[in-house]
């Protein structure tokens, strides 16, 4: 099969497009014929090893999983002995390392069934981005019907569907964003947008019950003084910080957990974690019309580097796709 192979660190240069085995599925994994995958900003900084310290789990010198991509769309073409969710011919998406290729293998508790009336390309989009907003919101922010949603960094991957999902949960949702990005966010139902050009969030007079910060850009001083008295702040990494640093947004989310001891839980740090039980809920939103995927660009598989030059150069609004034509055998 094609994929995207990657032996050291460093830019999108280090990539190559080349020919190698198919993965074979083990006991509880399913093979997918990937029709689309995505692109997260997760998977340029993953590239680069970025930042340096995690690279004492990514892999000191070189990355331990060789082909980059985690969001994947397609068909099951082949199951392990202890698969039962799913057979030969369903159409599923879902997460698993290696989906820049054109066969990736994923276990089956990390895979759904693609949602009814979308594309591949669509059904790709969701499921990293999708999670991290759900389990942002819903699992640490506890959301709940009438609560004042603040969603900081609302026009990228993960922000776009955190306005849609709290919106579709109750919520009075106000994203922040670029200019540019204004009628996006505007348009998937938020309730109000502050451009981040002409005003900080942090210094105005509203208080939210609910931040969900994606960007890692103040100070947990600032975050706190635009949060109700029974607030929550929600860390969930920081997706634009700039390539390039020992810790990169690490250091935020450290002194978020160190603070989350002393302060009543206000504070929580997200480690997003795939599940099936989430994709399910996913599908569920996208199949009542309540998420819509918003897919800017879609490259080619034989192009997927210069997907990830965009998505690290410009730092796209939504997502980035990347479809697959019909792949060699196995």
């Amino acid at each position: 099969m094609k994929a995207w192979v990657q032996d050291r660190y460093g830019s999108a240069d280090v990539l190559e497009f080349r020919e190698i085995d198919a993965p074979v599925p083990g006991e509880h994994e399913v093979l997918v014929r990937v029709h689309a995958a995505s692109v997260n900003a997760a998977d340029w900084h993953l590239m680069r090893g970025d930042p340096y310290v995690a690279r004492l789990a990514l892999g000191l010198r070189r990355p331990k999983a060789r082909i980059r991509g985690r969001d994947f769309a397609g068909v099951v073409t082949a199951v392990g002995g202890g698969v039962s969710r799913f057979r030969p011919g369903d159409e599923v998406f879902g997460e698993a390392d290696g989906a820049f290729a054109e066969y990736v293998c994923a276990a089956q508790d990390v895979v759904g069934r693609r949602p009814a009336g979308l594309s591949f390309g669509q059904a790709a989009a969701i499921p990293l981005a999708g999670n991290t907003a759900l389990m942002g919101l819903r699992d640490l922010g506890r959301l709940r019907p009438g609560m004042k949603v603040l969603v900081n960094g609302a026009s990228g991957g993960v922000g776009t569907f955190a306005v849609q999902i709290a919106k579709a949960y109750g919520a009075e949702v106000t994203g922040v964003c670029s200019t540019r990005n204004a009628e996006l966010v505007r348009g998937l139902g938020a309730d109000r947008v502050i451009d981040y050009t002409r005003e900080d969030f942090t210094q105005g007079t509203e208080r939210y019950d609910l931040l969900l910060d994606l960007v890692g850009n103040r100070s947990l001083g600032e975050y706190r003084r635009a949060l109700a008295p029974e607030g929550t702040l929600v860390l969930a990494g920081g997706g634009v910080f700039e390539g390039g640093s020992l810790v990169g947004p690490l250091g935020l989310i450290v002194q978020g957990q160190t603070a989350s001891l002393f302060t009543r839980g206000r504070i929580r740090v997200l480690t997003a974690a795939p599940s099936a039980e989430n994709l399910a809920t996913l599908r569920e939103l996208a199949e009542e019309g309540r998420i819509v995927p918003v897919v800017e660009r879609s490259y080619p598989l034989a192009e997927t580097d210069r997907a990830l030059r965009y998505v690290e150069g410009e730092h796209p609004r939504a997502k980035v796709v990347i479809s697959c034509p019909a792949p060699s055998a196995p």
